[in-house]
């Protein structure tokens, strides 16, 4: 172990980002590697609104494997079936770089670890890696498993030793470490040197309540990094949005090993964010956590996860959100035209992830002039019609429309205004929708009647809600001339009151977002009548879809 000089920009570097002063120790003068430990399958799935079945468990683990994550936690075995099959199916797979750990407690109080079932059902999960928690905090071994301290102790060397005696490599989770250590801090070390003494690997500090606050856990984490001869390792959770911060406190206090969950997944608020964490590490403090080349793929396993969890991905997420890199002021498009740094810290190709430009009504001709350029419409910065298509987007942003998330719109509205649009290939002659019952419940029902040319299409759809069915007979009626619409579905639908103190009266404005399999395409509308702004809505799809083909 050394450590590094007062002087060393690499010092000064991370003690600005994190915000104290502690020694930083590394374990050699080369790259220091952190070793990330993946328990999304686990402690992630805990949060709400996350349920992953077997097959999306593998698939998981294949893609965290692929990344390059060191170890994955699979879940607790006979905690419940779906985790006992995973371990059944995955000792069949043979993964890259990653080793599969398996979760469970120490053995329970005043039972022989032989006959303790958590212990036989953990062997049989059959993985390379356990990890075991136990309990630091006295609060926690008086009234919540209502034993002695010396009982817990030797629950804490016996589940150890008993894993140790098995092969495995074991990793131990000092549970409410921090909380544990302030409460009384002989018997938290106790514990740990517990550990180490029966043959822990990694002794791993959770911070499992998400309350502690960065330098506590650098200050704990440094004085177990003195007392203890094995790595040491950090769990920190959300609840009070520091659990990067405190992460990273912990990394620089001398931890190796950092436990975390793809898009920060967990009970509560979370577990701490490792696409987020990963490239503080990698890209902003110099150290290796996983290979160079899987760095740009990060936001595409960010996506993933958010798919496989069926959760709509956070667009304001650190480095992997959609608008991680987006840029609305037209002071700030201006000057990243110039220089990219000038408004953003990390190219965004390092994680995968784009640079995108917002137009709105708070947008400058910068603006314009490069989201046109985006999205392929060739404006003179210069000519007349490039301000008139400015004062024309601010005047309908004024009116309650929004172009940010409706890029197709303004597409074709830029098309339009500098005459390259083409005429609207059908005309929509008329339009009905109605509600009928069925004796069982509510039918929507929408009647559409179109022209294409001197042919004319008259046809009834029904669906689940209005919108639903107006899209369904605007499409069959069009779909005979145009085979190609078949490919176009509309996959999200929102609505938002625009002046809500009108009453019944307001404005509502609707975003429609469509995809033909391959792309996927934002248009708007707006009017009183919500029919009419989904309509508005639905034709601009169509036209974008059309003009696209």
């Amino acid at each position: 172990m050394r450590r590094l000089a007062e002087g060393h920009p690499f010092v000064h570097c991370i003690r600005r980002a994190v915000g104290f002063r502690i020694p930083l120790v590394l374990m050699s003068s080369k790259l220091r590697k952190i070793e990330i430990y993946d328990t999304t399958l686990r402690d992630g799935s805990q949060g709400e609104g996350v349920n992953f079945s077997v097959p999306d468990k593998l698939r998981i683990a294949e893609r965290l494997d692929a990344f390059g994550i060191r170890y994955i936690e699979g879940g607790w075995p006979g905690s419940n079936p779906r985790d006992m099959e995973f371990f059944r199916l995955v000792a069949r797979r043979r993964f890259k770089s990653a080793q599969v750990a398996a979760f469970s407690m120490t053995r329970h109080k005043n039972t022989p670890v032989d006959k303790d079932t958590q212990m036989r059902q953990l062997l049989a999960a059959e993985t390379p890696v356990v990890t075991l928690v136990g309990k630091t905090w006295l609060l926690h071994v008086h009234e919540v498993i209502r034993t002695s301290p010396e009982e817990n102790l030797r629950m804490i060397n016996d589940s150890i030793r008993y894993m140790k005696a098995h092969g495995k490599r074991v990793f131990y989770d000092a549970e409410h470490a921090f909380d544990g250590y302030r409460d009384n801090p002989e018997y938290a070390l106790a514990t740990w040197l517990e550990a180490e003494k029966a043959g822990a690997d990694c002794i791993v500090l959770c911070d499992t309540n998400g309350g502690v606050l960065p330098q506590e856990i650098a200050n704990v984490t440094a004085l177990a990094v003195k007392k203890l001869k094995v790595p040491v390792g950090i769990h920190t959770h959300n609840d009070c949005g520091l659990a990067v911060a405190n992460a990273l406190a912990a990394v620089e206090a001398g931890a190796v090993q950092v436990q975390g969950t793809i898009n920060g997944y967990g009970e509560r608020t979370g577990n701490c964010n490792l696409t987020t964490l990963i490239p503080i590490l990698q890209l902003k403090m110099g150290l290796s956590c996983v290979p160079k080349s899987s760095m740009p793929k990060l936001r595409e396993l960010s996506l993933f996860l958010d798919e496989t969890a069926n959760l709509k991905p956070d667009p304001r997420q650190p480095w992997v959100g959609a608008n991680a890199f987006a840029h609305k002021g037209g002071m700030h498009v201006h000057a990243v035209e110039r220089v990219v740094s000038s408004y953003e810290h990390s190219p965004p190709e390092a994680v995968g992830n784009v640079r995108r430009v917002l137009v709105s009504d708070m947008s400058g001709r910068s603006n314009l002039l490069v989201k046109a350029r985006e999205l392929g419409v060739r404006l003179d910065p210069n000519a007349p019609q490039t301000r008139d298509i400015l004062d024309r987007v601010k005047e309908l942003e004024s009116k309650g429309y929004e172009f940010e998330a409706a890029e197709a719109s303004l597409t074709l509205l830029m098309r339009g205004m500098l005459g390259q649009g083409r005429k609207l290939p059908f005309v929509l002659e008329g339009y009905h929708v109605s509600m009928r019952s069925n004796g069982k419940g509510s039918i929507c029902e929408a009647t559409v009647k179109l022209r294409v040319g001197a042919k004319e299409a008259h046809t009834v759809a029904e669906g689940d809600g209005p919108v639903n069915a107006l899209d369904g007979a605007l499409r069959s009626a069009l779909v005979r001339f145009f085979p190609k619409l078949r490919r176009v579905q509309l996959i999200d639908y929102k609505v938002r009151i625009i002046d809500s103190g009108s009453g019944t009266a307001a404005k509502t404005r609707v975003l429609i977002t469509s995809s033909d399999g391959k792309r996927e395409w934002g248009t708007v509308g707006v009017s009183e009548n919500i029919i009419t702004a989904s309509l508005q809505a639905l034709v601009d799809s169509i036209e974008f879809a059309l003009l696209k083909q």
